[in-house]
């Protein structure tokens, strides 16, 4: 395989050789027996769980449990302080300097709904501008929608030039004293590339606006420093980041969250409840009502640990590499379309479309090959109609895939073509 790659691919392939793909793979119960040879090529979607992840939620469950905050029992006050541990784990991990400003929810979806119904109802008004991309998932598109229907705010979104990234220079004109939010991810989740966030979030605090990132991809693939962004809110999904489903993180500046008014009301999020009049606690409780996802903040802590012993450096490199592969050879088929342009800012997702065979059907054969890869529209319809398609398919290589995925892949490839042209 690394013979019949060009030059420059296999000089990127010794700088990521140190990554051991391979050896990693066995931390993943996944990948045994009868699904040893399995290409699971759709981590954006969701990544696999280690089994110390897998672990450390089933010790919780099984011997751990019991309600957080509310109890002065031992297994209570333990499981208080293994919830609050795994805060303070997430607040080091993206270097967040109080953990009170981190925020359990369910997802990076439900993150920027909160945002949107309480920073945005209680400071838009009609006239205000909310600033996006083309490029945004539908998770960062849809609520500011909603906010804008009942404020009367308009969404504005930023093209995006002909390599699939902002231009900085043609971003200029969109940031002016009407934009109040400008909200952006860190990482594209269809062309894998990283957007000059940093520049960006410069320019909307020069107008006067908030900003807010989505790193459910940023955060799988780069080291996040929230200090140094600069932005206001950053949000994730532990579920992309080899921990479980239904935890997510809300980071937000201290003196932005404490003026804002509750998300949900209920058990924990108050100071004081009369009859007449309840009072709100302080942060993070203020924003977690009722009982909290408790097992899934420790499994995300868990995971948290996981990426920290990693070789981050190495496992991009590793990433692009398997990316490069799959790019080197889809350039070799004339029907193949790639949505990619490769580079030092791209994490290694390759997405691209067939002019013959429709993604369904290709991913549909794919997967009967033992290969997962997405196929649809990523939840960025109006990416996809700015591209001038219906859906393509997407191939997100991690930490756990090797060169026999790609090679799988390609053979997928060619089955599909034999079956239907």
């Amino acid at each position: 395989m690394i013979g019949s790659l060009p030059e420059n691919l296999i000089l990127r392939y010794w700088k990521a050789a140190m990554f051991n793909a391979i050896k990693i793979r066995e931390d993943f119960p996944l990948f045994t027996g009868e699904n040893s040879d399995l290409a699971f090529l759709d981590s954006a979607a969701s990544s696999q769980k280690p089994k110390s992840v897998i672990d450390r939620v089933l010790k919780y469950d099984s011997f751990q449990h019991a309600n957080v905050h509310r109890g002065v029992y031992d297994l209570s006050e333990n499981a208080t302080r293994n919830f609050e541990e795994a805060r303070e784990k997430v607040a080091k991990f993206i270097g967040c300097l109080d953990a009170n400003e981190v925020i359990f929810t369910r997802g990076t979806t439900e993150s920027v709904n909160l945002v949107a119904m309480t920073w945005g109802r209680k400071n838009l008004k009609a006239g205000d501008e909310i600033l996006l991309t083309i490029a945004e998932h539908h998770s960062n598109i849809v609520p500011w929608q909603i906010l804008a229907e009942q404020t009367g705010a308009k969404v504005v979104f930023l093209p995006l030039s002909s390599d699939y990234r902002i231009d900085v220079k043609a971003a200029e004109p969109y940031f002016h004293s009407k934009v109040k939010l400008f909200s952006v991810a860190q990482v594209s989740n269809v062309f894998g590339t990283a957007h000059p966030i940093q520049k960006l979030i410069k320019m909307a605090k020069a107008c006067g606006a908030v900003t807010f990132v989505d790193g459910a991809q940023g955060v799988v693939h780069h080291d996040v420093n929230v200090q140094t962004l600069g932005c206001d809110f950053y949000a994730f999904s532990g579920h992309k980041m080899l921990g479980p489903t239904g935890i997510g993180v809300l980071w937000g500046k201290k003196e932005i969250l404490e003026i804002m008014p509750p998300f949900l009301g209920g058990g924990d999020m108050i100071e004081k409840v009369t009859v007449d009049h309840s009072t709100w606690a302080g942060l993070p409780n203020r924003f977690e009502a009722g009982t909290p996802n408790i097992s899934g903040a420790i499994g995300l802590g868990e995971a948290v640990d996981y990426f920290t012993r990693l070789d981050r450096v190495g496992a991009r490199k590793w990433e692009r590499h398997l990316g490069d592969m799959a790019i080197s050879e889809l350039r070799k088929n004339p029907r193949i379309k790639l949505y990619v342009k490769d580079g030092e800012d791209w994490c290694g997702i390759v997405t691209f479309s067939h002019n013959s065979i429709h993604p369904h059907d290709l991913a549909s054969i794919a997967g009967q090959e033992k290969v997962c890869m997405r196929a649809g529209h990523h939840c960025a319809q109006p990416l996809m109609a700015a591209l001038g398609v219906g859906a393509t398919c997407r191939i997100s290589p991690f930490i756990y895939n090797t060169e026999a995925d790609i090679a799988l892949f390609f053979k997928a490839i060619r089955k599909a073509e034999s079956l239907l042209l």
